[in-house]
């Protein structure tokens, strides 16, 4: 009998310490996993100021940018140096994130000044969650081949580090990765107002821009995982980089954030559902109840994700977890209490389901991967999800060609610079967002001169003229480019509207006089 409870008791200990770890339950795909860090400067942006902006002091050192980019990437099995990672591996890269200079007795203090935040009632499972082996070996050996490109945004000022687990799980089934720090413009805290979403979002864009220099990345197929504000900085990345072909928010902001997309006068105006006409999942918690909507006082009369007509639109719903659940970092290391009604067990085996989603839509989208869209296309039970875990994966598809200028552009080299008016006008009623002011016009119509397109060019400055009918050099361009393209007649129509708008114009007057039309 002593034995029974010695063993009983074994057993509950044995559940209980395994309910308060972190267990990321996705089995790792074909590939070995190699980890690096690149520390590089953007010398096209300006970091530190004038003075250090928490001190006031003059500052020191290297002005320009600071970009910490961590690189996950598949790895050839068998001829790996060294020993996988642990967490406290991945923690020790946090110090540097902006200050390249630290040595190592710094970053080893400021790391156990971080562990020991954490630690609390918790001490020992965190230390036995920091020994863990992760996937990733540094510096290994890379793969054979070439692979897409998956940039991953963290939340608010978070680290680079917030979701390794996702990011090894991406290296493992054949992706590179690559994440920095969340940081503001000027410092390493991250603002709240549109120029810090915007620096996040130029991150971005560097990130993509090193992955050139990486032989194992294919730049032509780019996604960004964001979660929460980098949920939102990666739609602002993708509206002004056709680089970007899809994009994954973990409960981002992009759906509570309304000001910065819903076209006000503090939003980002590219931001247009036009130009985010690429595939877009969108995984997020548990809904509020309505007390709490009304509580917090969020208007639900908007929501950006209605908007996009032109993509592809998967929303999974994920029912234990709260918003810092998407964060493995978080989950790891969050305190007794941190999950409500459910277990940090229970936490992570639903964390590992949209990472999961996040995965197989990767696949589909950038892989073309049947089995990817299959998964998309299946409900939460017939993917062997637990029951009550996601409530729903909705499924939208975009199909319509999205009124950018870009798609206008293109429609004209296929049907004719003839149908500039038309085509404007179908654009037009379709919810077309860009302008073509007289400026605009000018420029386009003076390119195709350039190009010797002369009935082309006289087509775009006709279109200028249905559009700004009191702009007299609109006229003038284009009965210049008529002229130029052998078509007289309609150059004398347009010489004369010319005179009737400047009746000074010696120009026309002169056209006019030699060729019968004055």
């Amino acid at each position: 009998m002593k034995r029974l409870l010695l063993a009983l008791l074994f057993c509950t200990a044995a559940a209980a310490q395994a309910d308060d770890e972190f267990s990321f339950s996705n089995p790792p795909g074909p590939h070995a996993v190699g980890f690096r860090i690149v520390q590089q400067y953007d010398y096209t942006r300006q970091y530190k100021t004038r003075v250090d902006m928490r001190t006031g002091a003059p500052s020191s050192g290297e002005r320009a940018r600071p970009i910490q980019a961590l690189v996950w990437y598949p790895a050839a099995r068998g001829s790996q140096p060294g020993k996988p990672l642990n967490f406290r591996d991945y923690l020790g890269t946090i110090p540097t994130e902006d200050d390249f200079t630290l040595g190592a007795a710094d970053v080893k203090r400021l790391l156990e000044q971080r562990i020991e935040g954490h630690a609390g009632k918790r001490r020992a499972a965190l230390l036995r969650e920091l020994a863990k082996p992760m996937l990733a070996v540094r510096d290994a050996q890379a793969g054979n081949g070439r692979f897409p490109v998956v940039i991953y945004a963290p939340s608010l000022s978070s680290s680079a580090v917030e979701n390794t687990d996702l990011c090894e799980l991406l290296a493992s089934h054949g992706y590179v990765v690559l994440a920095s720090a969340s940081m503001g413009a000027h410092t390493r805290s991250m603002g709240t107002d549109l120029e810090a979403l915007e620096t996040q979002a130029a991150d971005i864009a560097w990130l993509i821009g090193h992955a050139r220099s990486l032989p194992q990345a294919d730049t032509g197929k780019v996604a960004v995982v964001g979660f929460s504000w980098g949920g939102l900085a990666n739609v602002l990345a993708a509206a002004k980089d056709e680089r970007i072909k899809a994009i994954v928010s973990l409960d981002g902001s992009v759906r509570g954030t309304r000001e910065f997309v819903d076209g006000g006068k503090d939003a980002a105006q590219y931001v247009t559902p036009a130009r985010l006409a690429i595939p877009m999942l969108f995984v997020g918690r548990r809904p509020p109840t309505i007390e709490e909507l009304n509580r917090a006082e969020v208007d639900t009369r908007f929501s950006f994700l209605n908007e996009l007509r032109y993509s592809d639109l998967t929303i999974a719903t994920m029912l234990p977890m709260k918003h810092m659940d998407f964060s493995s970092y978080a989950v790891r290391v969050g305190p007794e209490g941190s999950f409500g009604d459910y277990t940090r067990a229970e936490i992570a085996l639903a964390h590992s389901w949209a990472a999961r989603y996040a995965l197989r839509f990767l696949d589909a989208y950038l892989k073309q991967d049947a089995a990817g869209l299959a998964f998309l296309n299946n409900t939460p039970a017939a993917n062997g999800a637990p029951p009550h875990m996601i409530l729903t994966s909705v499924r939208r598809n975009g199909g319509k060609t999205p009124p950018t200028l870009e798609n206008f552009v293109a429609r004209l080299g296929a049907e004719g610079f003839e149908q500039a008016i038309p085509l404007y006008q179908q654009f037009l009623a379709q919810g077309a967002a860009f302008k073509l002011g007289p400026n605009e016009i000018y420029g386009w119509g003076s390119e195709l001169e350039t190009l010797e397109r002369y009935a082309q060019a006289a087509e775009i400055f006709r279109l200028g003229t249905h559009l700004h009918p009191d702009e007299a050099f609109l006229f003038e361009c284009m009965a210049e480019m008529q002229a130029k393209a052998g078509q007289t007649a309609k150059a004398v129509r347009s010489y004369r509207r010319v005179l009737e708008l400047n009746p000074q114009h010696a120009a026309a007057a002169a056209f006019l006089k030699a060729h019968g039309g004055a």
